[in-house]
């Protein structure tokens, strides 16, 4: 596989949105009696990409909803005061706005859109009103994401090339062959056959159009930004805009397949000469910051290999000597995201604490770390306006994203948008309520627990133990359109949340201690939240249920050949049913290399063996409660075969089954109507067996 140089010119592009596609509008949605159904889940104003100007004095920010008759979502960009005031709408188009970014001092904004004629994502430039809109790109392929240099000079922009090549003679005269033919790893990765790789380009910006393109990594068989999750965040301009960082994992096949060592990599533009800055470190380096004045470079680094949730070090490097300090060494939690001060002496970050993801300060030199916001919410996209405060977006389990106002000095949060308030007065949510919860290994765990809606202490009603996926994927005050704790709670059900082994937020010896444990200690865990919750008097222990999916739904499978009559009702998505399918099926091999402990084959390998001898197929002699799997086809890292076997082998033993498989959807089910039905199997199924009454 060869580098190439992408065509770019300025010519043919268009601004309107496509006449054929239909504008979605925020949705008009009638609720009764306060319930909290499918249908409002999917009503919410889903705002992200808060960006204020270069002066402070305006933000702009993506707000989305989502159409379900025409089965898909679209946002547009919105422009306010620094104060939240003059909120108004910028785009009105049938294309979905992204990677927002203020230009020349805050006097224009550029971002992506497809363009209507090429039919490719490419660069727009607008006035900050929203007025004389304009496509600067043409790229062959499209754009994925981009950074502008801090001049304006220059853009450097992923956009995918070919993967391979392809052997021309053996694919002579058979052009509509559906064939692949492979020899190594990697083929496939989460829900895409491997077809196109991204890759990073530098070439002149302007806003008459963008020219003298060149692929920085011409000619190199890797991805830059990284799949499938890496975007705009991959690269880093230097402040005088002469050269930039960018992050690849260079690697390839089996090789990439069982490694999570990315890199960072200087690119000078004048000289067109790249060097590695983070060569010897073997675990994940991401997230690259310059400091303002360009001396120091921040960013994120793993140090163990193939962990891919190891801890996230915070590190900093004097760009002149190339040395290099870890601000974190002596904290036990860890940022999720960076940003430097304005004046340079301190990093802006949010990470996970104790249940809930606060706003952090730590100053470079001292590296005495301050807590700037903390409440019984999520802190996302902390953005520095002053050496005082930073925009923010907060969600917690009754409200998803709006922007904020966080300040250092006073330690005050303002909220700058209520997009959803007129939707969520309307709607009878749950209390949240924070228990600590004893193991059985002598310690407390952080269990988040949701009440109905009118909830009454002499009542019982009852439950679902949440089981959390990733494996190390926190509970922390998250807000899902999917796994959504209030309109679980809302169909009448208490929700029990435990922060298990293997979670983020409570130091490395607490997020660490689940790889190789697979049934393990978490799964102890969730027994001791269940048996707690099902002493309280209000909690009807006959009629519990457990629901997750990812490592979730491998838990679920765990604890149906384990429980011992705990459970009434199981709903397992996406889960691992059997492991050692699982280590040759999936594609991040790295994964189930380091947290299954290695090979099945491996018989002297004893952490590997306990893992195996954990794996739910071989406990289906003990299921006894009726079990929902869903799966969708698309899946690449837990293949819906996983599902399928768990389905067979439930009914092949006489239980009570059911199964929803999503032809069109991947590990995730993101599609509005599909995730409309997956609501609605999932409370038909848990209300048949879980409320006496039905």
């Amino acid at each position: 596989m060869g580098g190439m140089i992408l065509p770019l010119m300025f010519a043919g592009c268009q601004s309107g949105a496509d006449s054929t596609e239909k504008i979605i509008e925020k949705p008009d949605i009638q609720i009764t009696d306060g319930m909290f159904t499918p249908e409002v889940l999917e009503a919410f104003g889903r705002i992200s990409e808060a960006l204020p100007s270069p002066d402070g004095s305006k933000i702009i920010f993506t707000l989305a909803y989502e159409d379900i008759q025409e089965n898909k979502a679209n946002a547009e960009i919105y422009s306010m005061d620094a104060d939240g005031q003059n909120m108004s709408r910028l785009t009105t188009t049938s294309a979905s706005e992204s990677n927002l970014r203020w230009l020349d001092g805050g006097k224009k904004i550029a971002f992506l859109r497809k363009d209507d004629k090429s039919g490719k994502t490419q660069v727009f430039v607008m006035n900050p009103d929203g007025s004389d809109v304009k496509c600067v790109s043409n790229v062959e392929n499209g754009i994925e994401c981009f950074e502008i240099s801090p001049d304006g000079k220059r853009i450097v922009y992923g956009s995918p090339i070919d993967a391979f090549n392809k052997d021309e003679e053996l694919f002579k005269d058979i052009p509509n062959t559906t064939g692949r033919v492979v020899d190594d790893l990697m083929y496939k990765h989460w829900d895409e056959w491997v077809t196109q790789i991204p890759h990073p380009f530098v070439a002149d910006f302007s806003e008459s159009g963008i020219s003298n393109a060149i692929d920085i990594m011409e000619g190199e068989p890797y991805e830059c930004p990284m799949r499938p999750f890496g975007g705009a965040d991959a690269f880093a301009w230097a402040p005088d805009g002469q050269s930039l960082v960018y992050v690849s994992r260079k690697l390839k096949g089996q090789d990439y397949a069982f490694s999570t060592n990315s890199n960072l990599y200087l690119y000078d533009i004048t000289a067109k000469s790249t060097i590695c800055l983070t060569e010897g470190n073997d675990g994940y380096d991401t997230n690259p910051a310059f400091s303002p004045d360009g001396k120091s470079l921040a960013w994120l680094s793993m140090q163990t290999p193939k962990f891919e949730s190891d801890k996230k070090r915070l590190m900093v490097m004097d760009m002149a000597s190339k040395d290099k300090r870890d601000l974190t060494a002596e904290w036990d939690y860890w940022p999720e995201e960076i940003a430097w001060a304005k004046n340079g002496e301190s990093i802006w970050f949010s990470g996970y604490y104790q249940g809930v993801e606060p706003v952090f300060s730590i100053d470079v030199k001292t590296c005495a770390i301050d807590t700037v916001a903390m409440d019984v919410c999520d802190f996302v996209g902390v953005t520095p306006v002053s050496d005082n405060a930073a925009v923010a977006m907060r969600h917690s389990m009754k409200a998803p994203n709006e922007i904020c106002l966080v300040r250092k000095d006073t330690k005050e949060v303002k909220d700058l948008t209520s997009v959803n308030k007129e939707l969520l007065s309307q709607l009878k949510l749950g209390e949240v309520k924070k228990v600590m919860v004893p193991t059985t290994d002598g310690k407390e765990m952080t269990t988040w627990v949701v009440l109905p809606p009118d909830f009454d202490p002499n009542k019982k009603y009852p439950a679902i133990l949440y089981c959390q996926g990733g494996p190390q994927q926190a509970i922390s005050q998250f807000w899902s359109y999917r796994w959504n704790f209030m309109i679980m709670a809302s169909h009448g059900y208490i929700v029990i949340a435990p922060n298990r082994r293997g979670l983020p937020g409570f130091g490395t010896e607490w997020n660490r201690q689940i790889s190789g444990d697979y049934g393990g200690q978490n799964m102890k865990d969730y027994f001791a939240a269940v048996d707690y919750m099902a002493k309280e008097p209000y909690v009807d222990e006959k009629h519990i249920g457990a629901a997750g999916a990812s490592y979730g739904g491998f838990s679920v499978y765990w604890l149906a050949g384990h429980h011992e009559g705990r459970f009434a009702a199981l709903v397992s998505h996406a889960g691992i049913f059997n492991i050692e399918a699982q280590y040759l099926e999936t594609e991040e091999m790295w994964f189930a290399d380091f947290d299954l402990g290695g090979p099945y084959w491996d018989k002297e390998n004893a952490i590997a063996q306990r893992t195996y001898a954990n794996s739910p197929h071989k406990f289906v002699n003990n299921w006894t409660a009726p079990i929902l799997v869903t799966v969708g086809e698309l899946d690449y890292r837990i293949l819906a075969s996983q599902g399928m076997m768990a389905f067979n082998a439930a009914k092949m033993h006489g239980l009570e089954a059911e199964m929803l498989v999503f032809p069109d959807e991947n590990h995730w089910i993101l599609k509005p109507q599909n995730a409309i039905l997956w609501q609605r199997v999932f409370f038909r199924f848990l209300d048949k067996y879980l409320k006496e009454n039905n």
